[in-house]
């Protein structure tokens, strides 16, 4: 597989910044087989080649319960000697049920995805969940925050679960494009928007995210270092500057 060296050069310093992989670690990796988590992949195996430490990961894909066809994932990584497991679950059916006509529940399926991995991490040993989300996701997510939930939050590098695991994301300083660029330069197959439940129900479609992240495309063309900034600030916060519990 080609790796750029700007990319694998990125995810080495964020590694060396957050201490996200260290020796000894056991780390599932959150496989949907889409361009962020099949970047992440190459690269903690590349990674496992040279560190001077030792670690083990395992990429692991949740399957929703609609007949999606994931085998395809299980031979790529067999091809590159990644160890892989498929979960099966029931998260469409037990979607259907519980969402409300209308709503969009993206962050339902995100959670019950989520909880899957946390549980086959700590039934099997591992000590640390890592993730694909990227610098855009990390953005778009702080202004989603923002302007529609009325908070400031975003994505960090590593946080600690309250079930005890790491949750480490070794991809949080790439740029989507650069993980796009990495499947396009391999020619590799990701899996398709077909394998969202949110394609086979009759759901609102989720057009917040699209939404923040067209307006960050647009800033982004009138300033093109739009995103280093950005990434700056998330380092630079100066909570002394905003309001505090006795401002009306």
């Amino acid at each position: 597989m080609i790796l750029s060296k700007k990319l694998t050069s990125l995810v080495g310093k964020t590694n060396a910044r957050y201490e996200l992989v260290k020796d000894g670690d056991k780390i599932v990796v959150g496989f949907s087989g889409g361009k962020d988590s099949l970047s992440l992949i190459h690269i903690l195996n590349r990674m496992q080649k040279i560190a001077p430490y030792n670690f083990s990961f395992e990429a692991v894909s949740v399957s929703y319960g609609m007949g999606e066809e994931l085998q395809f994932l299980q031979e790529h990584c067999h091809k590159h000697g990644i160890k892989h497991q498929i979960i099966e679950t029931q998260i469409f059916d037990t979607t259907k049920e519980k969402i409300r006509k209308n709503s969009s529940f993206c962050s339902f399926i995100s959670r019950m995805r989520r909880g899957h991995l946390y549980s086959y991490a700590l039934d099997h040993g591992f000590n640390k969940l890592a993730l694909g989300h990227h610098l855009d996701d990390a953005m778009e997510s702080f202004f989603m925050n923002m302007f529609y939930n009325g908070t400031m939050r975003t994505m960090p590098p590593i946080y600690k679960a309250e079930n005890g695991l790491e949750v480490i994301r070794p991809l949080i300083f790439c740029r989507e494009r650069q993980l796009a660029g990495f499947a396009a330069d391999n020619d590799t197959q990701t899996i398709s928007d077909e394998n969202c439940p949110a394609f086979r129900v009759d759901i609102k479609m989720p057009h917040t995210r699209e939404k923040t992240k067209q307006l960050l495309a647009k800033l982004e063309s009138e300033n093109p270092k739009l995103f280093v900034s950005l990434k700056a600030s998330f380092a630079n916060i100066q909570t002394e500057s905003f309001f505090g519990k006795g401002v009306l």
